[in-house]
């Protein structure tokens, strides 16, 4: 049973994933194409890099190259435009132009020098903004790179190797997934989130606030049989079964079906709720651990204990690796140098959405010795990142490497093992609260990059 589970595919992109989980067919918003405006930008009268260039001829060639980019990544991005700017006042005009327009992002070409000015009027359009130029295109990348060190939504490509673009276009996708998705928060009393609204303003990502009642309609609408069939196929695809009983098992798979109406009749992609407090005022028909899990493994999302933080860190990651990430508390021991992972949420396809899934044990939830949840055996000797938003303007950042699976009746059902670099420095200088997302690669250089070209702050915490 299990082997068949392990060579499970889901197939898609997490794009399409995400589309075909909450609507069917029908594409939503966050699944892109993201939209980036092209500029390109030279001086009437040209100098540098010689007084003979021609303009039109050089812009030409390079819609042709960036077409062949644009190709590389079909429904990733759409590029539009392609404008010649030749002077400040057309600079200042082209960036008001695009107030109101559903633009992702600006890639900026520079042709020749004296483009500084121009190039920055271009940036301080507040969107995130790419200047790219090759080798003897002008000396905006200076002046530019500065821009985007003041923490502006800036980043600059100095290269003659087209190919070094592709990294930007897949972070133009997630600029655009977050833009576009939206996050159904249920807390006590539907109330509103500060930190919610920091990042909406910042990232542009919708919130809504629904209430238990409306999961427990959810949970109500679906059919008792559909639930059973769940149930019966997430059994035939465990290790083994621990503590629950057929009927938790059944309403745990219920919960994962209504949920996903919920997603499909808001437009929404990600669900987040205050589970243990819901679970302990028995304002929640089931457990929804096995949800979580399942959300996170089709390409959408399933956050716990209303960790807004979290969402927006595997938005942001998720969308960019199409792995899913694994939120957890960390338990730091110096005296190994190390940091297990923990929690009762697991994903399965940890190594890619539509890759083979990792063989679970079904369990109970281990604080409170009830409902269902999976116990994940992880893939071990990979290097993993580990993330979370502080606020929308800084993300702390670490690595650590996996060195096996921790089967423990202390902490949570899913425990994996990682070696640190300096787990005493990470104790000494940690912040916030003791969740961060799991992903399985290291990102932490295309992190930099994102971190210039949307404006937030990275952190390493060792």
């Amino acid at each position: 049973m299990a082997g068949n589970w392990t060579r499970r595919r889901f197939a898609l992109s997490p794009a399409g994933l995400a589309a075909a989980s909450a609507t069917g067919s029908a594409p939503l918003p966050w699944a892109g194409p993201a939209q980036v405006r092209r500029a390109y930008v030279a001086v009437p009268k040209p100098t540098w890099p010689r007084p003979t260039i021609d303009i039109e001829q050089t812009r030409n060639e390079l819609e042709a190259r960036l077409g062949e980019v644009e190709r590389r990544h079909p429904n990733l991005i759409q590029f539009t435009g392609g404008e010649l700017v030749r002077t400040m006042e057309q600079a200042r005009a082209w960036a008001k132009s695009l107030e109101g327009q559903d633009v992702d992002g600006i890639l900026a070409i520079t042709i020749t020098s004296g483009s500084d000015g121009m190039v920055r009027a271009i940036g301080e359009s507040g969107l995130p903004t790419l200047l790219f130029l090759r080798p003897y295109a002008g000396h905006a990348w200076a002046s530019f790179s500065e821009f985007a060190q003041a923490g502006h939504k800036a980043d600059v490509l100095a290269s003659s190797n087209y190919n070094d673009l592709d990294v930007y276009m897949r972070i133009f996708g997630t600029i655009h997934h977050l833009r576009k998705s939206k996050v159904i928060v249920v807390v006590p009393g539907a109330k509103r989130s500060s930190l919610a609204e920091d990042f909406a303003k910042h990232f542009g990502t919708s919130f809504q606030y629904l209430t238990y009642a409306d999961l427990k309609a959810a949970y109500d609408a679906v059919d008792a049989a559909r639930a059973r069939q769940a149930a019966e196929e997430f059994v035939r695809g465990a290790l083994r079964i621990v503590e629950p009983g057929r009927d938790q098992i059944e309403r745990a798979l219920r919960f994962w079906l209504g949920a996903q109406n919920v997603l499909k009749q808001e437009q929404a992609n990600v669900l987040t709720m205050d589970c243990l407090g819901g679970i302990n005022r028995g304002e929640l028909p089931g457990y929804p651990c096995v949800t979580f899990s399942r959300l996170n493994d089709q390409g959408l999302y399933g956050i716990c204990q209303a960790e807004i933080d979290c969402a927006m860190t595997e938005l942001l990651m998720t969308s960019f690796s199409g792995k899913p990430g694994f939120l957890a508390n960390l338990v730091v021991d110096t005296g190994r140098n190390e940091v297990i992972h923990s929690h009762c949420t697991a994903p399965t396809a940890m190594l890619g959405l539509g890759g083979p899934a990792s063989p679970y044990i079904v369990r109970s939830h281990l604080e409170t010795a009830g409902g269902v949840s999976l116990q994940v055996l992880m893939p071990i000797a990979e290097t993993v990142t580990v993330a979370k938003f502080e606020h929308a303007r800084r993300l702390m950042v670490s690595t650590g490497e996996v060195t096996g699976n921790v089967d423990s009746e202390s902490g949570c059902r899913t425990q994996v093992r990682t070696r640190v670099k300096d787990a005493r420095k990470m104790l000494a200088q940690f912040r916030t609260n003791v969740h961060r997302v799991v992903y399985y690669g290291d990102y932490t250089n295309v992190l930099e990059k994102m971190g210039r070209l949307m404006a937030f702050e990275i952190v390493h915490e060792m």
